[in-house]
This record gives structure tokens, C-alpha cells and sequence, in this order.
């Protein structure tokens, strides 16, 4: 699978452990840390695993967290859960966030070694690696072996494992993570952001026709169009999916894929799922749509999220290829207005077996990580706010907010006040302005964690999206991180592969024949199998995906 598709998942879009000892070398007999930094105590404070570091220093002080995504616009402070998390830390926190293009404002801050005091990206971006390579950021083991060995205790040894480097170093940690063995516990209850959505009222109204056929999903998507050629003055669209960009689009790649089933491996060979026969003859169908003016040209065009979220709140959408959790506030709104007129789950399209959808949960990448800048402005308190955050009781600040005032122990459970509660199940832009929870700020969330609290999904809509793909998620960690290095040889060939199919991909939808369309095809995969590197990319990947089987295989040393 593209690596940059498997987050996402409400997403999230990881989590292993490492072979790091708990302690330096500088260790005690009891456990303890010497901290030689400078501090307001001329005296050195010592921490132990079984002492959260944070606890020591309370006083007030703000970094700047830049998040590599431009749709975020949450602020800190101001709402229950900032307030307690700083009034309990000390910390506050000055969101950066990039006003266009994520890659460029990145890219500007590490050419100009300027990166902020923490940095949050998807674990897919090529960035993580520059910055590592650059020596941009710091060791996260190293902070905690001199500053916070409590780090240890809370962080799961297997996303450590899975994200250490060759230099033995872990530089990173995600959120949204899940290994094996939380498959193994937890995997019935784990639902994915890959969806298959139609406008409940119209679907009903077209006498909910079958859309897993490619005859008939064309013919819904026609049959749409011409009974409800307008919503409120504006034209309907039929189909709607994610935005073209630069490495490609997610809903007509891996969303496409799992839904048809298409398997990433075949007899323990990386399969190029591009070249599938039953994808191929699902991207022609969606040829045969775009002639027809059944997909909008904006989606080729520059359609951002804030455009799609627009027109998904007109109700403009019969049918969406989609990231179900991106539009849940919207979705909610809709429902409140009127129940059918919501977007729902259905099945969307399959492969010739009709095999159920292997679709893109949690993996043990994740979906974000989290660095800290060698920048950073107190390298003690960056470290012990982030053991912090991903600790059970960081978590739950962050989920549940201040017992008392947003949740208390109900039925023997930690819940969210029934007023609080119905805040979120009705009003998401209301309960994220006046309580911040629910993970509003999901840096460091553990989605595995949080399942003992979680609510808004037992409310619909969110219920019946979320109920509909439970059973058909799927881990796919051994399929992360396969690409190689991207400032190697092999890598920067691979960057001009996937750059050359995001730009082949829109034109084989706007081609005028199918015969036009299996040219295009095959000028792309002949211009990338010539490529002198091509042999040396599918080797490397290959090798990463064996290491992956045998890490996960492998429980993670103590």
C-alpha cells in the first residue's frame, strides 16, 4: 500500500517497542536519574521510572508545536481541557499550523534549521526522515534517559521497537497506534475511516440500489443525477472523493483497493496492486463516469477539504469514496436538520466474489508522530510534557477532560456527564469550543486506551458509519515504512515514480476510451520498469517488508 494512505485513518491513521535499556548509564541502584540541566533549584532534582518527571516543575511555559496539516485551526487555551492540562503542567501550547501547502512550509523550516519546539506529521511524510538524517531533531530515548526515565514505563515497547533507527535511537512516537497483539485483543471493537457513503434520503428514494457491480454503481450514480439534478439551486454531484495531489489520491488507490480486496502480497511477494486486473476495471469504470459529467472537474482542479466540507454541509453529494471521520461534525449537523438527509455506510464496490472489504484500521505506524527539535527551548520539560501526554492519565485529560466538571465515574465507569456527552453526540463544534475533549488534540492519542471511555459513536449518525465497518478491519503494519530511504539513489527514484502515477492517475479518468486508458497505463508502467533504479526499489521494499514480518513476529526485547 502507498505508505501515505495508511493513516489517515481516522482516522489513524503504530505502536512498538525497542530494545533501549531503562536507564543510562549514569543510573543508580534505586532506579533514579541524575538531572544535571540548569535549573531555578540549584539543586538537581532526580526522577525514576516510577516518577513522572513533569510533577517537578509546574511553572509556567509555552511551546510552539508546529502540525504539518492545514486544516487544523484548534487553539490552546480557552476551553476545559487546555485550561486544566496547563493549569496541571504548567505547559502551554502555541499551535503553528501551515496556511497553503504543508510541504513547502515544512520544507522552508528545515532548510532554514528553524523547526519549532515539537513537530507532529503523518509517519509517511519524507520529512521524518530527512529531519532524522539532518540531526534536526532529538533522540527521544536519550531526553528520557537523562531527563524522564518515567518515558519508559508509559510508552509501549512495541511502536519503540518498530520505530527505532539503525543508529539504535528512536526519534519518534506515534498516535492511533496498534500492534499485533491490540489485534488480537481488541480487534472486533476497531473500526476504519475507509467508507463507502450515499445520501441517505436519495439512496432510499432510489430504491437503495446495489453498488457494488460496476453496472450498478454506474447506474445509481446516473439514475442520482437525473432525479435530483439540484440541491437547493446548486447541481447535485454524484460521486465525490478526496483531492488529487502531487503523490496521488487516497479514494482511487488504497480505498479503492480494500474495498475490491485487493491483496498487498502474494506468496510472500509485494504485489503491485496498480496493475490488478479487478482495479484496472474499477478505474475504467470511474473513466466511464467522469465522460458521462458524473465527477466534478473541481475534484481535478484544486478541490481543498475546506471546499469539499462546504459542499458536503449542502448535502451536494449522492455518494462519497471517503474518510468518514473528516466530515463528522458536518454529518452530525446535517442530521440534526434532518435525520435523512445524513450520509450513511453502505456497501460500495467489490470485486467479481464479492469478498467482504479488507479495510485500513490502526496500524503499529499510525497515522501521526510526534519529534522534538534539537531547537527545543527546555529540553527537560518538552520531554516530560510529552511522557506526560502519552501516559493513561495524559490520555484521559485529554479524552475526558476534569472529573467533576466533564466526566465522573458512572456505573463503575469513567463516562462523560450526560449533558457533556450529548454535547458531543449532537454539536462537535460546540463541545470542541467549550470543553476541547474527545481528543481535539490527538497529537499523542492512543485509540486502544481510550476504548474503555470512548463515546460518540454509540449516537447516530457516527453509529451506523462506524457499526458498518467493524469486522472488516484489518491491520496492515507489515506494509508500512517500504519505501526507501528518500535521499538515496533508489528513493529519489521512487519520489519521481509515485509523483509520475499522481500525474497519470487523473488522466487515465479523463481519458475518452478504454483503449485510450490501457495506453496510458502502459506508457506508466514501461517508463517506471525502465527505470534504471526499478529493480534496486523493488528489492529494498521487499526487503523492509520481510524485516516488518519477522519485527512483528518477534516480541520486543525487554
Amino acid at each position: 500500500m502507498n505508505k501515505r494512505l495508511k493513516s489517515a485513518m481516522l482516522l489513524l491513521t503504530i505502536m512498538t517497542c525497542w530494545t533501549l535499556a531503562t536507564c543510562s548509564t549514569g543510573t543508580s541502584n534505586n532506579g533514579s536519574v541524575e538531572d544535571h540541566t540548569t535549573s531555578a533549584d540549584a539543586s538537581p532534582k532526580r526522577t525514576s521510572t516510577d516518577e513522572p518527571a513533569w510533577k517537578l516543575d509546574t511553572t509556567p511555559i509555552t511551546f510552539d508545536w508546529y502540525i504539518n496539516f492545514d486544516w487544523f485551526n484548534s487553539k490552546w487555551g480557552g476551553n476545559v481541557v487546555s485550561d486544566y492540562i496547563t493549569k496541571k503542567t504548567g505547559v502551554s501550547l502555541n499551535f503553528i499550523v501551515p496556511a497553503g501547502d504543508a510541504g513547502e512550509k515544512l520544507n522552508t523550516m528545515m532548510a532554514a534549521r528553524s523547526l519549532p519546539d515539537f513537530i507532529t506529521l503523518g509517519w509517511y511524510e519524507d520529512a521524518v526522515l530527512k529531519m532524522i538524517k539532518g540531526e534536526m531533531v532529538l533522540p527521544l530515548n536519550e531526553l528520557a534517559d537523562q531527563y524522564d526515565p518515567y518515558f519508559y514505563k508509559v510508552a509501549d515497547p512495541a511502536k519503540l521497537s518498530w520505530y527505532k533507527q539503525a543508529d539504535g535511537n528512536v526519534y519518534s512516537y506515534p498516535n492511533a497506534s496498534s500492534s499485533p497483539a491490540d489485534y488480537q485483543h481488541y480487534g472486533q471493537l476497531f473500526t476504519s475511516n475507509q467508507t463507502f457513503l450515499v445520501r441517505k434520503d436519495m439512496y432510499e428514494a432510489l430504491g437503495k440500489p446495489d453498488m457494488s457491480t460496476p453496472e450498478g454503481f454506474l447506474g445509481a450514480l446516473r439514475a442520482a443525477k437525473e432525479k435530483f439534478p439540484e440541491v437547493n439551486g446548486q447541481p447535485l454531484i454524484p460521486i465525490g472523493m478526496h483531492e488529487f495531489t502531487e503523490t496521488g489520491n487516497y479514494s482511487l488507490e488504497a480505498y479503492l483497493q480494500n474495498f475490491l480486496a485487493i491483496p498487498q502480497e502474494k506468496d510472500g511477494q509485494l504485489y503491485d496492486r496498480r496493475s490488478d486486473p479487478t482495479y484496472l476495471k474499477w478505474l475504467k469504470v470511474f473513466r466511464q463516469a467522469n465522460q458521462e459529467g458524473l465527477i466534478p472537474t473541481d475534484v481535478y482542479i484544486d478541490e481543498k477539504r475546506l471546499e469539499k466540507d462546504e459542499k458536503i454541509l449542502q448535502g451536494r453529494y449522492f455518494a462519497m469514496l471517503y474518510q468518514w471521520s473528516d466530515f463528522t461534525e458536518i454529518n452530525q449537523a446535517l442530521y440534526r436538520k434532518d435525520p435523512n438527509q445524513a450520509y450513511i455506510a453502505i456497501d460500495g464496490p467489490a470485486n467479481d466474489a464479492h469478498d467482504a472489504p479488507t479495510l485500513a484500521g490502526n496500524g503499529i505506524s499510525g497515522w501521526t508522530v510526534t519529534l522534538i527539535s534539537k531547537n527545543v527551548k527546555d529540553k527537560k520539560r518538552a520531554m516530560a510534557f510529552l511522557s506526560y501526554l502519552l501516559s493513561e492519565e495524559g490520555n484521559k485529560d485529554l479524552y475526558l477532560g476534569k472529573k467533576g466538571v466533564t466526566y465522573d465515574t458512572i456505573d463503575g465507569k469513567d463516562r462523560f456527564l450526560p449533558a457533556v456527552a450529548q454535547l458531543l453526540n449532537t454539536d462537535r463544534k460546540a463541545f470542541d469550543s467549550k470543553y476541547g475533549g474527545s481528543y481535539m488534540y490527538w497529537m499523542l492519542m492512543d485509540t486502544n486506551m481510550n476504548l474503555s471511555w470512548m463515546t460518540g459513536m454509540d449516537a447516530e449518525p457516527a453509529k451506523q458509519i462506524a457499526d458498518w465497518t467493524r469486522g472488516k478491519t484489518t491491520s496492515g503494519s507489515e506494509f508500512d515504512n517500504l519505501d526507501p530511504d528518500p535521499t538515496t539513489k533508489e528513493g529519489i527514484a521512487q519520489g519521481k515514480h509515485v509523483r509520475l502515477w499522481a500525474e497519470t492517475l487523473p488522466k487515465l479518468l479523463m481519458s475518452k476510451s478504454d483503449a485510450e486508458f490501457d495506453q496510458l497505463f502502459t506508457d506508466f508502467m514501461n517508463t517506471i520498469t525502465k527505470d534504471p533504479e526499478y529493480e534496486a526499489i523493488v528489492a529494498s521494499r521487499q526487503a523492509a517488508y520481510e524485516r516488518n514480518v519477522q519485527k512483528l513476529k518477534s516480541p520486543p526485547n525487554p
